[in-house]
């Protein structure tokens, strides 16, 4: 019988499966932006236990175990890691057609060798196995990343972190996978909460070396730092928002409600709107200064569940899709960088599905032939970042854009085991033109719809990102 997990998985079509294994399978990984720890890869880190690197800090397996009744003891909590592993099989077996059930596998076939159907009968020799491949060397953080054949990593970075683990990666010549910061500036527009907010100005000021006292210093500090991750070889930034912001806002008016919310004053909605927009402004402008993409992820309606937030903490599954309206705000935001050309490259992400067709056609707005695709509507993220969820992506993109133009797919994951995900999205592009060719919807001429693979999977990225690595034919 043919192993569940096998050469040819997804692809439906004997056209499919030649784009794939002959223009796809092959191709390197650039990472443009996930959530891995540059700490882990400078160290190389080890992992004892196959919990350890595979549960550890999912919240996707967290929120299908606790949907399948097991503890918090067995997701966050103090159970022993085979107790956790075993908790985890035990919904996995109740996992069909769930997204979990083909990461999971694909991740023990390509990693760990294991291509038959993970169930408790076998949980203790799957776990047992893993964790003796998880002493060799090629199963370190590093050993990963070139199993993988990943090029580039970004990892995601706040304007204060030192970025010592990334000049030590950087000058450590025995890794050739070049690894950058990418600018994550939320926490300096998040004046919600003056205490936080205070004491994020007292590390910012503290990192700079400087007094951060009125909004003149809180700028210049946030230039400083933009300006030493460019030096570090930063050229994107990342924004995670729950809505656009763009109501138009002073210089003077953003001074003024810096003042008041350094003094512990709670802002009202509309100063609170009003100071968000005049930052994602000056984010905006400073990106495209230094000829950086801005990439935004919008829709997140984060914390949902109060009493186990307090309990364990942010990132552990409590989060959704939000409803927020995007259009006015969005086409507000960018057209006020745009109306002085200074609207950097830019990837759009959304949440919910229902801004699938508003994202696909906001891109095209604002695309000025200065680049190909210079704006992007990003691969299916975080509830989207699966089978349906790509294909919905790549569907609308190819009625309502270019597909040929598209950056393609990145990881968003804490996971070194993650980079399946590459695999997987890659079969689903290679399924769907090979049953478009079979079906006579576009020529049977396989070079070009090659060529178009190869670009999604890796050159248009290597030629979109100035991050000084080449495309390969």
């Amino acid at each position: 019988m043919k192993p569940f997990i096998h050469d040819d998985f997804i692809l439906q079509t004997e056209t499919a499966k030649k784009l794939y294994h002959e223009a796809a399978a092959d191709m390197p990984i650039m990472d443009y932006h996930c959530h891995l720890s540059p700490q882990e890869i400078a160290e190389d880190k080890t992992w004892e236990t196959i919990t350890d690197i595979w549960l550890g800090g999912d919240h996707y397996k967290w929120r299908a175990m606790r949907t399948n009744g097991e503890a918090e003891a067995y997701c966050t909590g103090d159970a022993s890691d085979w107790e956790k592993f075993e908790a985890f099989v035990r919904t996995l077996e109740n996992s069909y057609r769930n997204p979990l059930y083909h990461w999971s596998h694909l991740e023990l076939s390509r990693y760990f060798g294991i291509n038959e159907i993970l169930t408790l009968d076998n949980a203790r020799a799957v776990y047992d196995h893993c964790n003796e491949l998880l002493k060799k060397p090629e199963f370190s953080a590093r050993g990963l990343v070139k199993r993988s054949n990943v090029k580039l990593i970004c990892t995601t970075d706040d304007p204060i972190d030192d970025l010592r683990w990334h000049k030590q990666i950087r000058e450590d010549d025995s890794f050739d996978c070049v690894v950058l910061p990418a600018w994550r500036p939320d926490k300096a527009m998040a004046v919600d909460n003056p205490t936080v907010f205070g004491e994020y100005l007292e590390a910012l000021a503290k990192v700079c070396d400087t007094d951060v006292t009125d909004y003149a210093g809180f700028m210049a500090a946030l230039q400083e730092r933009h300006d030493v991750f460019h030096a570090e070889g930063c050229r994107l930034s990342d924004h995670g928002l729950d809505r656009f912001f763009a109501e138009p806002t002073t210089e003077e008016e953003a001074a003024a409600i810096f003042s008041k919310v350094t003094t512990g004053t709670e802002l009202t909605e509309e100063e609170v709107i009003a100071f968000k927009s005049r930052m994602m402004l000056e984010f905006g402008r400073m990106d495209h200064s230094k000829g950086w993409v801005q990439q935004f992820h919008v829709g997140a309606l984060r914390n949902n569940n109060k009493r186990l937030f307090d309990l364990v903490g942010p990132d552990t599954g409590f989060d959704s899709i939000g409803d927020e309206p995007l259009g006015n705000d969005l086409s507000s935001f960018l057209d006020q960088l745009d109306s002085t050309n200074q609207l950097a490259p830019t990837i759009l992400y959304n949440l919910n599905p229902r801004d699938n067709h508003l994202m696909a056609t906001m891109i095209g707005n604002f695309q000025d032939g200065s680049r190909p695709g210079k704006m992007q509507w990003g691969s299916g993220w975080w509830f989207l970042d699966q089978k349906d969820g790509m294909e919905a992506q790549i569907e609308i993109l190819s009625q309502l854009g270019l597909l040929s133009q598209f950056v393609g797919m990145l990881t968003d994951s804490r996971s070194f085991l993650s980079y399946t995900r590459h695999e997987y999205f890659r079969r689903i592009l290679c399924n769907m033109l090979g049953n478009d060719i079979e079906n006579g919807l576009l020529p049977h001429d396989l070079e070009p719809a090659k060529k178009m693979i190869r670009n999604i999977c890796f050159n248009n990225a290597a030629n979109y990102f100035e991050f000084g690595v080449a495309p390969v034919n």
